[in-house]
């Protein structure tokens, strides 16, 4: 049940059938304020004065091809609108609030679906990259949702933009260790990003130091979630939205001053080359390949499958990105639906937009079978992972089948039909009620305009 090695090589040379990894609910959390382009030049006047650097990356923020970015504050939010950047001090100080809130909703949302009690919860895999204080936050995370003592934490650091997948892809390793043993295991996978806070930060470097810095264009606030399972001991309520065939992980050659996330006084900053975009591109095709190449089960016509026979959940670094995956893969717009409309309504959260994507995707009808998961990280770090989809997902319902709780409470694909109660049989205490993950978009994918602009993770 685990990757095959050959000549005593841990390399991947194929995935077996029958992994029985697969994720059992996923819950998405964005704060309830959406900043638009405007926002950031409301900021940019009221503190500092024009400047070439200034007015190059307010240029380009009128063009990312981001509609509204996704905020845990107004522009008016007291952090940013002192007389300095807040301090790292402050900012951790915010976040063990406001990213712990966001998880704590997205890890019951994907609780909710599964069905299951959070006493069956075996592990939890966390991932952020925009606080680095200890205990981790998903200690607090873990007290919040009233976790066993015993459960095995991991946080994963220094990934940046690729931590959703690597999370993912931790958990589905944890997971196939307690199948060797013949031990179910149902790990929750947690990724929380606060980025908006450090606007002000990135706009010092950009009038002090004259850079061209457009993280600060890009980045919105997010928390989301899943529950993988590894199929030992499963009841008829654990009812899968995607099944984990294979993975691929692997850094790019002489790459780890392209791309970064660096710790500052004043929060972290963004180091950044303009080949990003097109070393991501060109990295994913061979990736691919090697990747299917390493699934047996898609082989079935003695054909291997192309990249347009799959859904494409990327992870939306940038529209130069997206384009640039999309034109080297050979795909269509609707290929990758889901990454545009998350990328137009939310901006990029960074560790925390994948699982974002792949909650939107499966929201979409008349789909694809199978998905290929891809993002990008600091190192530069690439990952890949291929899913099948379960079934589709009508307004936050599935499609295929309803069915019932342990407790009797009628359920769909592990979504109650009455949200308190649902909650409360899971030994979560609800926060409002608030169970949905999110309605359908309808933004569709952004377009540059003619400007070049050059994207981050």
């Amino acid at each position: 049940m685990s990757p095959a090695t050959t000549n005593g090589s841990t390399a991947h040379d194929h995935f077996e059938n029958g992994l029985d990894l697969s994720i059992l609910g996923l819950g998405v959390e964005y704060p309830s304020f959406q900043i638009g382009p405007e926002g950031l030049e409301t900021l940019a006047n009221r503190f500092y004065s024009p400047s070439p650097a200034l007015t190059k990356v307010l240029s380009i923020n009128r063009f990312t091809g981001i509609e509204t970015r996704a905020a845990i504050g107004t522009v008016d939010h007291p952090l940013v609108n002192k007389p300095t950047a807040p301090s790292i001090t402050e900012l951790n100080h915010c976040f063990r609030e406001e990213g712990v809130r966001l998880s704590v909703n997205a890890c019951k949302k994907a609780i909710v679906e599964w069905g299951g009690n959070v006493d069956e919860i075996t592990h939890v895999v966390s991932t952020t990259c925009t606080n680095s204080a200890n205990p981790g936050f998903d200690h607090y995370v873990t007290k919040e949702l009233s976790l066993g003592k015993g459960v095995e934490k991991i946080l994963l650091h220094g990934i940046g933009c690729s931590g959703g997948l690597a999370a993912i892809r931790a958990a589905a390793h944890l997971a196939l260790g307690s199948s060797f043993r013949k031990k179910p295991a149902r790990v929750l996978v947690l990724a929380c990003e606060i980025s908006t806070l450090m606007v002000r930060s990135e706009l010092d470097s950009i009038d002090k130091e004259q850079q061209t810095r457009i993280g600060v264009c890009l980045f919105s606030d997010c928390a989301s979630a899943s529950i993988l399972s590894n199929g030992v001991g499963e009841r008829l309520h654990e009812q899968p939205v995607y099944e984990l065939l294979g993975w691929k992980h692997e850094i790019l050659e002489d790459s780890e001053k392209d791309l970064g996330f660096d710790v500052d006084p004043l929060g972290w900053k963004v180091v950044l080359t303009p080949r990003v975009p097109s070393m991501a591109s060109a990295a994913v095709a061979p990736a691919f390949r090697s990747l299917i190449k390493s699934l047996p089960s898609l082989h079935t016509t003695h054909k291997s499958p192309n990249a347009a026979d799959f859904d494409w959940a990327l992870h939306p670094g940038g529209s130069s990105i997206i384009m640039g995956v999309q034109q080297a893969m050979d795909l269509t717009e609707d290929h990758l639906l889901a990454s545009y409309e998350i990328y137009t309504k939310y901006g990029n959260s960074s560790s925390a937009t994948i699982m974002a994507v792949m909650d939107r995707l499966r929201r979409l009808q008349g789909r694809r079978d199978n998905v290929v998961a891809c993002a990008f990280g600091p190192g530069i770090s690439l990952e890949m992972m291929v899913l099948k989809r379960a079934g589709d997902v009508a307004d936050g319902m599935a499609t295929e089948k309803s069915v019932t709780s342990s407790n009797g409470t009628a359920t769909t694909n592990g979504h109650s039909q009455n949200g308190n109660e649902e909650f409360k049989k899971n030994g979560i205490a609800a926060e409002n009620g608030h169970i949905e993950n999110g309605g359908p978009l309808t933004n569709g994918p952004p377009t540059q305009n003619g400007i070049p602009i050059e994207d981050v993770d």
